[in-house]
């Protein structure tokens, strides 16, 4: 694993795809209210603040979506793109399967890793935090996140460690200021990912937003 002490995306001089896959949270749809979803904000930095006009950067994000669903459905979300960089952003509602759904999970990123091959960069989120009323349905949700840090470890994917980022900032808190719901993120917790991402990643920081 590529900590986030240490993790680096390499850049090449040649125009590169990224893929964004993940689950509701990744497509950004509805809690954000019109705002721009922490992807969409990767975008405008890749390709724009850092002068990548011609990167493209994918977002197949579906919404309620498991780790198995996304390998199920490899080739279409990600394999047909060939990613230079494959970010991966799943475990909310994988979580809901508590621990006896872990092993599945965990197999299902590894095999999307690995179908990925060599060639392409990845990148592993760890899950948001959910609020209060969120952890009875993903009351093992730290688990899957753990689980995450450990694929990252064995596989050497850079790590984007969004649960450890919410909890320094909220502690025992409830992080309803950045959830739009129990378990979705709003336009202020979606920024707080996309900033955290570019900075575990050598990206950021952004240029100041409005």
């Amino acid at each position: 694993m590529t900590t986030e002490e240490d993790a680096m995306i390499r850049l090449s001089a040649q125009p590169m795809t990224w893929v964004a896959a993940g689950d509701s949270i990744t497509q950004a749809v509805l809690h954000t209210h019109g705002a721009r979803g922490w992807v969409e904000h990767l975008q405008e930095r890749i390709r724009w603040e850092l002068d990548r006009l011609t990167d493209i950067v994918v977002n197949s994000g579906v919404s309620g979506w498991r780790a198995v669903d996304v390998l199920g459905s490899y080739d279409h979300l990600i394999g047909r793109f060939a990613p230079d960089v494959l970010s991966l952003s799943l475990g909310t509602n994988d979580a809901r399967a508590g621990l006896a759904g872990l092993p599945e999970f965990r197999d299902a990123m590894r095999r999307i890793i690995d179908r990925s091959g060599a060639q392409t960069q990845t990148v592993l989120h760890t899950p948001v935090l959910v609020s209060v009323a969120g952890r009875e349905a993903r009351g093992e949700l730290p688990a899957y996140a753990q689980a995450v840090r450990e694929i990252a470890e064995e596989t050497g994917a850079l790590l984007v460690d969004h649960e450890a980022h919410w909890r320094a900032h909220f502690g025992d808190a409830d992080p309803i200021s950045w959830l739009d719901d129990p378990a979705h993120p709003n336009a202020a917790g979606h920024l707080q990912m996309a900033e955290h991402t570019l900075r575990a990643l050598g990206l950021g920081p952004m240029s100041p937003r409005y």
